[in-house]
């Protein structure tokens, strides 16, 4: 079984409260979607993704050789539509499912993708990484819920799904740390864990 990734890099991240796009806000001095794509390169999964918008060409030069660049055109009607340009960029693909990560949690590590795999391997079709009990990133997503995701519209992600389909929690404890960065004193915090 062939399982992608894509990591979501499209949003406007007002929160942040920086002329910086969030994704190319540094912490310990690198990006933070460089940081974000380390995990699902590391894990070997194949193709790797980063879905860009807004600062497109400056974010999407983050991408190392091995990183499909993938452009959401309407990326400002919310994270649906970033997912929906990740889904439709793998239709042609030989992938069988999609872990999607976040640039915005440069943390996550690469056991929690290949746990997520794993579980696809076994059966799961909606997979999702817990840490100490609760839900967070990445969501995995089997082919067969792609045309279910390419409905979604607006600011909801995968977890939209979770009603509808069975979930696996897939527990990644301890494999990283699933912190976004929504704020500068959520990246302060995130910088004092990465020494």
């Amino acid at each position: 079984m062939t399982v992608a990734a894509a990591v979501l890099a499209a949003g406007r991240g007002s929160r942040l409260e920086t002329q910086t796009p969030k994704p190319l806000t540094l912490l310990d001095g690198r990006p933070l979607v460089a940081w974000a794509l380390d995990a699902p390169r590391a894990a070997q999964l194949s193709p790797v993704l980063l879905v860009v918008g807004r600062a497109r060409r400056a974010v999407g030069r983050n991408a190392p050789s091995d990183v499909d660049v993938v452009r959401a055109r309407r990326w400002r009607q919310g994270i649906a539509h970033s997912l929906r340009a990740a889904l439709a960029a793998l239709a042609d693909t030989a992938s069988d499912a999609v872990c999607v990560g976040l640039a915005d949690q440069p943390l996550v590590g690469p056991d929690a993708y290949r746990r997520l795999a794993r579980a696809h391997e076994q059966g799961a079709r909606l997979a999702v990484a817990t840490y100490r009990g609760q839900r967070a990133n990445p969501v995995l997503l089997d082919r067969s819920l792609w045309p279910a995701a390419a409905q979604l519209r607006g600011d909801v992600g995968a977890r939209a799904l979770m009603g509808a389909h069975d979930v696996v929690d897939v527990d990644c404890t301890g494999t990283g740390d699933p912190s976004d960065v929504d704020t500068l004193d959520d990246l302060r915090a995130l910088e004092g864990r990465t020494r």
